[in-house]
């Protein structure tokens, strides 16, 4: 403690007055307790001694006191420096006592810690623990860092859903002033999601808004699954989903009011109520485009509008919208527009008029774009998601399309970007700060199907090879009859453009398939790919590979002892593609369609000249409150031949086409073998439709079920062994059942199925069962 000396002072006089007794006794008192406030002891101490102290030296203990020799200090002073010393964390106990023009500090240095362990942590590792705490080994000890520690490592058990776990900090004393410093963990059970309801919702069920939460209860794989635990920042996500989901659909008033929040009486479950009100869902009326800007003709903006009156309002209609109108603003070189969306609302038919005005904005320029964390990710890779450089007019939506770009590319855990002024009034700086994360990857994966039995693979990739945003996977490929081996190079942007370079080799061997006859395939194929409209991207590439079926049975097809004869075949092809899929621009959230067209043209060398085409249209859309998925797809293709007949490893098999056969279990068959091999054709069709729905289980199981319907067929060959070969087109068609499992362990498939039309020399196959999951 601090010892204090006061010093008095003398109130008197040699003359006494006349005035009565008690009053001189008063004004006496008064005058002395207003000196002896008023002229506090005050020291100068020509010495500093440090007692106690054994690793610390006294020069340290008397700079972070703060006193120096000479300086006169008052007894504040010393308490000051009480107070920095102990502030210190080095000491246990401290004590200034001034002796003359000595000081003399006094300490009692706080333990060194010698080893920092864990007790009784099994959910949690020791080194994921060692990252949370702060105190370190061959540090000197503070119990009030260990207490900030142990509520740190409580924290890490509270976003792994434990709520009930307890952390106590204990030292252990090993003598000459060293320390173990122990957590004692009492770690708690997992703090689930019992039950996950809403109230006040009207136009969804609470089946399908669980669907939309981030968070699910707790079901069957309670054990493995980890969303269904509690992790209140989780909550907040969960929020921001559910609003987003609903003003998507039109409620632009939708409001989350409460979550209520209870505890069960075991402390190991929680019941969470999203209380919700919906509002009235909107729809789009009148929508007029007008100009404010001098000299800007609004007509060519109003020509890229694609919303039509009476759809559901969306806001993404409205950013894509402006995006559009953005576009030809700077395709025209205008600068510095702004396009307003003023949105009236009708109340009586619940439909809004959406004007879009064009007006002048302020000239903002950005001076630069700094950009911080990326300790492996190039700049130049961030920079390019970003379409505004140094130097262009601000534009804020470009900014935050950029900023989502860059979060999309699955390298950083996070990525902020915010604007600040820069050096002048009409200047910006765009920061962006990111944290990176492990973007490489080791998997192993599993596959089961009925017809192909079980199949293992594994695959090594990055996606940020070298910091340089390409991406490099090796995978590897084993089933029953099949071998597979691929190496994929993927630069995304070549020459700093929207052009992506693919390169893909390949190494695959198949044996009897359900058949009686092997393959093999090596090659590579190069490609570039860019857009060519919103939604749309094109592909042009080229196809080297070489070919041969070997293995051929004795009791096989004359047809395929021929292709055996021809021996490897190399085949040179040029090919382009076309992709078109409305799900990029995610304007429509129940309605989705896709449209993929290939071309391969082999001749440009080689020994095969045939034309490849194939082609595949899907629609997709939710039903009846979005409880209900439907699917519809449209699949062909046809092989052209010059000069020659198709080899059965370049026809269609139709496997997967029409459900309810077997692979190879449909199309042209030579029925004089014994054999009886099937073929494959030059031809196929298929449509498919599809139908998903809950089966009035918990969602949480991941249980649904389907309804399909398949009708399709393979046909055609060039040598029909003088007609002793059926190849029409006979259409094959069924209906089936599906259940779907939408496991941890991965998607698992059932399928139950009847053929309706059929061969009677056609393979069924009534039952299939798909597996697939990665580790």
């Amino acid at each position: 403690m601090l010892a204090e000396r006061r010093g008095g002072a003398n109130v008197g006089g040699s003359k006494r007055s006349r005035v009565r007794a008690t009053l001189l006794v008063t004004a006496a008192a008064a005058c002395g307790l207003f000196f002896s406030q008023a002229m506090a002891q005050s020291y100068a101490f020509s010495n500093v001694v440090v007692e106690g102290n054994q690793l610390i030296d006294p020069a340290t203990v008397v700079k972070v006191a703060g006193i120096a020799q000479g300086e006169t200090v008052s007894d504040a002073a010393l308490n000051d420096a009480v107070q920095r010393l102990t502030a210190s964390g080095l000491f246990a106990t401290v004590e200034l006592v001034p002796s003359g023009s000595t000081l003399v500090i006094k300490v009692t240095e706080n333990p060194t810690i010698n080893v920092i362990s864990f007790e009784g942590n099994k959910r949690l590792k020791d080194e994921d623990l060692e990252k949370v705490v702060k105190s370190e080994s061959r540090r000197v000890y503070s119990a009030a860092q260990a207490e900030a520690d142990a509520a740190a490592i409580t924290e890490a058990y509270t976003q792994a859903g434990r709520l009930a776990a307890r952390v106590e900090p204990r030292i252990i004393n090993r003598g000459s002033n060293r320390v173990d410093l122990v957590f004692e963990i009492r770690e708690g059970r997992v703090t689930e999601i019992e039950r996950l309801s809403f109230t006040g919702n009207r136009a969804y069920s609470d089946r399908r808004l669980r669907q939309v939460l981030e968070t699910k209860q707790a079901g069957l794989l309670r054990n493995i699954i980890q969303r269904d635990t509690y992790v209140a920042d989780r909550i907040e996500f969960d929020k921001q989903l559910l609003t987003d989901f609903y003003r998507s659909r039109g409620y632009i008033d939708f409001q989350i009011l409460s979550v209520a929040r209870e505890f069960s009486r075991e402390r190991d479950a929680f019941f969470l109520t999203f209380n919700v009100r919906e509002g009235l869902q909107y729809k789009f009326n009148r929508i007029t485009t007008v100009s404010e800007y001098e000299g800007v003709d609004a007509a060519a903006y109003a020509d890229v509008v694609r919303i039509r009156s009476g759809a559901t309002y969306s806001p993404v209609s409205i950013d894509t919208t402006i995006s559009r109108m953005e576009a030809i603003a700077l395709r025209q070189g205008i600068n510095f527009m702004n396009i307003e969306p003023r949105i009236t609302r009708n109340e009586r038919n619940q439909t809004l008029d959406v004007t879009f005005a064009l007006t002048k904005g302020p000239r903002v320029f950005v001076e630069r774009i700094d950009i911080e964390g990326n300790a492996t990710t190039l700049d130049r890779v961030i920079r390019r998601q970003f379409k505004t450089v140094e130097g262009d007019p601000f534009n804020p939506r470009a900014i935050r399309e950029g900023a989502e770009r860059t979060r999309a590319l699955g390298y950083f855990e996070t990525a902020d970007v915010e604007a600040r002024p820069g050096t002048a009034a009409d200047q910006v700086i765009v920061d962006v700060n990111v944290e990176e994360k492990p973007t490489g990857s080791l998997t192993f994966g599993a596959s089961y199907s009925v017809s192909d039995g079980v199949g293992f693979r594994i695959g090594l990739s990055e996606d940020n090879f070298l910091g340089r945003g390409q991406f490099v996977s090796l995978n590897l490929a084993a089933g029953a009859d099949t071998r597979d081996s691929s190496f994929t190079f993927v630069e995304p942007a070549l020459l700093g453009r929207d052009l992506k370079f693919r390169f893909t080799g390949f190494y695959s061997t198949s044996e009897n398939d359900n058949s009686f006859y092997s393959t093999k395939r090596v090659g590579m194929s190069p490609s570039l790919e860019f857009p060519v409209s919103e939604l749309g991207r094109f592909e042009v590439r080229y196809k080297i590979s070489d070919d041969k079926v070997y293995k051929v049975s004795a009791n096989s097809s004359s047809l395929l002892k021929a292709d055996e004869a021809r021996g490897s075949e190399l085949t040179s092809a040029l090919g382009y593609g076309y992709r078109y899929d409305t799900r990029i621009g995610g304007i429509d959230p129940n309605r989705s369609f896709s449209l993929r067209f290939d071309q391969d043209f082999a001749g440009v060398g080689g020994d095969i000249q045939s034309i490849t085409s194939t082609g595949l249209a899907t629609y997709q859309m939710k039903a009846f409150r979005e409880e209900i998925t439907l699917r519809a797809e449209l699949e062909g293709g046809a092989v052209v031949t010059q000069g020659g007949d198709s080899r059965v490893i370049d026809r269609f098999s139709g496997n997967g086409k029409v459900r309810g056969f077997e692979p190879n279990g449909y199309g042209p068959r030579d029925l004089t073998v014994p054999n009886q091999d099937a073929l494959g054709g030059n031809f196929f069709a298929a449509a498919r439709v599809e139908a998903e729905f809950p089966l009035g289980l918990p969602e949480e199981y991941g249980i649904t079920g389907g309804l399909f319907a398949d009708i399709g067929s393979v046909w055609g060959l060039d040598n029909t062994l003088g007609g002793a070969i059926d190849d029409s087109m006979s259409l094959r068609s069924s209906i089936g059942v599906s259940v779907f499992w939408d496991t941890v362990l991965g998607p698992l498939r059932f399928n139950f199925s009847k053929a309706l039309q059929k061969e009677d020399f056609d393979q069924e196959q009534n039952f299939d069962l798909t597996v697939s999951t990665q580790f």
